[in-house]
C-alpha cells in the first residue's frame, strides 16, 4: 500500500524513501531504479566532471524512468571550488524539480534554485543549521543523525533526539537520514515526526549500484563497528569504512604534533576513494559507510529492497497499533 506524507504528495513518489546523494555513486543506473521502485533516485552533480557532463547524465537517466528524480548539490570547501552556478543552471535549464542541497554558505544557490520553482531538500546535522535553511525558504529538510557515512558534523547528536527535536522546532516538514535500512527503521522516523527517510549505504548495497562487486560483499560482511571518524582535528569530521587507510589517517590526526593536514592528505584523497568503487580493492583508498551495515545482509535489486521496505513500515505499524488496547465503553 502506497504511503501518504508530506513527501510523497509534494514530489509525486508512492514510498516516502529517498536515495542519498552519494559521491561516485550517484549515476543514472541507480537514480533510476529507485525512482522506477517507488522512492525518490538522485543523481550526484559532482559526481560529474563538469556541468555539460550533468546535462548528459540527467538526460540519460530520463531514458531509464519517467518517474521524478532529483539531482543533489553539495558545497564542500574546496581550495578550488566547482563552478557550483553552472551546475544549478543546467539543472535549471533540463527542468529537474527537485534538488537535494548539502553543505556550506548555501543560499545563493538555493536562491538561484527557488526562484526556478524547484523543490528543495536540505540536508542539516542540526536544528541551528535548519533553522538556517527555513530562513531561505526550502521545502524540506533531511535532518542528518550521527549514524550518517560521510559528513557528520561537529556534534555528535543522534537521531533519537535530533529527530524529535526536529519535530518540536522546525515548521519545515523534514526527512530522517543516517541509520535507516529496512521497513522498520521507516516506521521509527514516521512515529518519530519526520515524512520520510534517506538511505546511502543501503543503496550501495543493491544490484542496480554502479560500484564494484566486492565493495558490496564488505558491507555485507561488515557490521555496525566498521567504520572510523577522521578530519575531527580540521572540523570537517567523516565517517568512513574502518580499513587500513582510515586507520592510518586517524593515527596520524590523534598522533602528530604539528597538526598539518598535508600528513593526511595523501590517505584522505577522494580519487583514490573513487578508485575503490572501480577496482574492488577495499584498502586502496578512503571511502564513506555508516554503522547501518550491521543491518544490510544481501544485494537485493532497488525493486525488492523498496517493496520489502514498503511491507516491513506497513507490518511494523500494524503490530505497534494492535498494541494499544482501547477501553470497552460498555
Amino acid at each position: 500500500m502506497p504511503f501518504k506524507t508530506a513527501l510523497t504528495e509534494a514530489l509525486g513518489i508512492a514510498i516516502p524513501v529517498v536515495q542519498g546523494g552519494m559521491q561516485w555513486v550517484g549515476y543514472a543506473e541507480l537514480t533510476a531504479a529507485v525512482s522506477n521502485a517507488g522512492g525518490l533516485g538522485i543523481l550526484t552533480a559532482l559526481t560529474q566532471p563538469t556541468p555539460e557532463d550533468l546535462r548528459k547524465e540527467i538526460r540519460r537517466c530520463r531514458t531509464m524512468t519517467t518517474k521524478p528524480f532529483a539531482v543533489n548539490i553539495t558545497l564542500l570547501p574546496t581550495l578550488v571550488p566547482p563552478d557550483y552556478d553552472a551546475y544549478a543552471q543546467v539543472v535549471i535549464d533540463e527542468g529537474i524539480r527537485i534538488v537535494e542541497t548539502a553543505g556550506n554558505s548555501p543560499g545563493p544557490i538555493i536562491r538561484k534554485l527557488k526562484s526556478a520553482n524547484i523543490t528543495i531538500l536540505h540536508k542539516c546535522t542540526t536544528i541551528r543549521h535548519a533553522h538556517s535553511a527555513e530562513k531561505l525558504g526550502v521545502d524540506f529538510l533531511s535532518i542528518d543523525g550521527f549514524e550518517c557515512a560521510g559528513h557528520v558534523g561537529e556534534h555528535d547528536i543522534t537521531n533519537f533526539i535530533l529527530l524529535r527535536r526536529a519535530a518540536q522546532q522546525l515548521k519545515t516538514p523534514f526527512i530522517a537520514s543516517g541509520g535507516f535500512a529496512d521497513g522498520q527503521g521507516l516506521a521509527a522516523a514516521l512515529a518519530l515526526g519526520a515524512c520520510g527517510i534517506n538511505m546511502g549505504t543501503r543503496f550501495m548495497c543493491t544490484v542496480e549500484s554502479p560500484i564494484h562487486e566486492n565493495i558490496k560483499k564488505a558491507i555485507v560482511k561488515a557490521t555496525e563497528d566498521d567504520t572510523t571518524l577522521v578530519l575531527r582535528r580540521w572540523k570537517n569530521t567523516s565517517r568512513l569504512f574502518k580499513n587500513k587507510p582510515a586507520l592510518e589517517a586517524r593515527k596520524i590526526e590523534l598522533e602528530s604534533p604539528t597538526g598539518e593536514f598535508t600528513e593526511v592528505a595523501p590517505l584522505v584523497s577522494g580519487q583514490r576513494g573513487r578508485q575503490v568503487f572501480i577496482n574492488g580493492d577495499v584498502d586502496y583508498g578512503v571511502w564513506t559507510a555508516g554503522p547501518v551495515m550491521g543491518l544490510i545482509h544481501d544485494i537485493p535489486t532497488c525493486e525488492v529492497l523498496v517493496k520489502r521496505i514498503e511491507r516491513e513500515a506497513e507490518e511494523a505499524i500494524e503490530r505497534i497499533r494492535a498494541i494499544v488496547v482501547r477501553p470497552s465503553k460498555l
